[in-house]
């Protein structure tokens, strides 16, 4: 059945007006012929003899989508709920006590086609001030200055934090069997929280991160056993997981000063943040000037809009470290994740999260590289683009020209081929194969399937011969004897680096060892007894 809408029934009566067939506008705004016909003679529609009979008159339906509408510009869209509310409001002055159908909402809803149920994205309500046109501007003007323009690319660098609570999983569908509605799935029960501070330069480059625990001091039983994985990477504890002002600190001494200086050391660097206490005290910005840094601060609640490392990687490096948190679930049944299990996962989805695309992606999003002030004032995240209900034009003209057959073969015959290294890889040469015309041999196929289906099967023992040497992996990580141990650092630094692990995991070895030896030479002695 074809629906449409009063405005696609007004559009054909006006073109019937204007000189067109009945026939051509009933089919071009897909309107039964009938219909249009009995509209144009002064008939009612099915809705238009209904409407006496609607709880609220179509001149009310008209005002409460006016407010919906004017509600989600202001961002504050009512729910479902809010307006069957504000609805009983409205026929409660009538002297309508009634309450509303259980289909009344989905019947509103397809009687005004301008307003629909949507998902909505949740923002604070200082972001909105802070991230708007009038911000904006000015604050752009700061990148065309002559110091900051004669920067290069290699030395713009991104810094902020963000946190991870360390058995936090992902919330989606899991399937099961068919006779039961609803299932429980056991996730890891901690709580703890872990903040981390990552920084990304204009081309792409990571630097090693800062891991923040919460507590007193860096524990050595936290880190796995196997530490190259994590080389160059800090560590330090405070005691409620952020950043503080010596943390940050550090952090400028230790890793983005010696990692970041240039080959010249008289050209400068930029070093985009926001305007964290930690990052305006007069020790941080001092050692800024010593080292020709100059520090630009976003505008207040405007990361979301502005900042690189907002929209391309923590939203990514999150997602990615709650599926590694569900794969781990998969492995073991063991206890809450702990710090091992948490540096484990983390630095499997920073792998992914920080690839050099996705930084990019970050900085061109933002416009501050390459610069286009054009992108922040066009994004989706302002409160103002995201809500307006203007309709946008979207005519998009067709790839292929009219008429033109591709030539496959001339195509195809572009393909480089190689060596195919999985299932993929060979069902995408077969097809550009196929497409040449020169399979027409019924044994050729039959042995592109039999290929085809040896590397499917090699590829599910192999992925199921991982699976294991994983588990048994985790369960080795987890047998190993948790013994609190304090990270010596030095003396002038909170941070504690993978030397200084790896020494205390050697103390730690070797006490372990005397201990065993003693106890055999008291079993020899008892024997010699005997």
């Amino acid at each position: 059945m074809n629906q449409y809408t009063p405005y696609d029934l007004a559009q054909a009566m006006e073109a019937v007006a204007n000189g067109q067939s009945l026939r051509k506008a009933a089919l071009q705004w897909g309107i039964p012929r009938a219909t249009l016909q009995g509209q144009i003679c002064g008939s009612e529609s099915h809705q238009q003899a209904a409407a006496n009979q609607q709880r609220l008159s179509p001149v009310q339906e008209h005002h409460l989508t006016s407010w919906i509408l004017t509600q989600e510009s202001l961002g504050l869209p009512p729910t479902h709920a809010q307006i069957k509310e504000f609805t009983q409001c409205i026929l409660a002055l009538k002297g309508d006590h009634k309450p509303l159908g259980k289909h009344w909402m989905q019947a509103f809803l397809k009687r005004n086609p301008a307003i629909r149920t949507k998902k909505h994205t949740t923002i604070d309500s200082q972001c909105v001030n802070g991230a708007t046109t009038e911000v904006i501007k000015p604050w752009f003007q700061h990148l065309h200055l002559p110091e900051i323009q004669a920067i290069k690319p290699e030395n713009r660098y991104n810094m902020d934090e963000s946190g991870i609570m360390e058995g936090l999983g992902v919330n989606g569908l899991v399937v099961g069997s068919s006779e039961r509605c609803s299932i429980q799935k056991k996730q890891p029960g901690s709580k703890a929280w872990t903040s981390f501070l990552e920084c990304i330069s204009a081309t792409g480059v990571a630097l090693p991160p800062l891991v923040i625990f919460k507590g007193k001091t860096v524990q050595q039983q936290w880190f796995p056993k196997d530490l190259g994985t994590f080389k160059g990477w800090e560590f330090t504890a405070t005691e409620n997981g952020w950043t503080t002002d010596a943390t940050a600190v550090e952090w400028l001494k230790k890793v983005f000063i010696p990692l970041t200086t240039p080959k010249d050391t008289k050209e400068a660097r930029l070093l985009i943040l926001d305007g964290h206490g930690s990052h305006e005290t007069t020790e941080f910005m001092y050692l800024c000037y010593q080292h020709n840094i100059h520090l630009l601060f976003l505008p207040p609640h405007s990361s979301h809009v502005l900042q690189p490392l907002d929209l391309s990687v923590f939203s990514s490096l999150k997602s990615r470290y709650r599926k590694e948190i569900g794969y781990l679930n998969l492995l073991t049944d063991s206890s809450p994740i702990g710090k091992q299990n948490f540096l484990i996962c983390y630095q499997k989805a920073r792998k992914e999260a920080l690839s050099i695309g996705n930084i990019k992606s970050g900085w061109k999003a933002t416009g501050l590289w390459p610069r286009s002030m054009a992108k922040p004032l066009m994004s989706p995240l302002l409160l103002e683009n995201s809500n307006s209900t203007k309709k946008r034009s979207n005519q998009a003209t067709g790839g292929q020209i009219e008429g033109h057959i591709p030539d496959w073969t001339a195509e195809t015959s572009l393909v480089i081929w190689s060596t195919p290294r999985k299932s993929a890889d060979l069902r995408s040469q077969v097809q550009a194969y196929h497409k040449l015309g020169e399979t027409d041999n019924s044994t050729c196929r039959q042995l592109f399937k039999k290929i085809t289906k040896g590397f499917d099967e090699k590829e599910s023992l192999l992925a199921d011969a991982q699976l294991k040497i994983q588990a048994l992996e985790t369960k080795l990580e987890a047998s190993r004897p948790k013994k609190r141990r304090k990270v010596r650092t030095s003396p002038n630094s909170k941070f504690a680096n993978i030397e200084a692990i790896y020494k205390a995991q050697e103390e730690a070895t070797g006490i372990q060892n005397e201990g065993e030896e003693s106890d055999t030479s008291n079993v020899e002695a008892d024997c010699i007894e005997v």
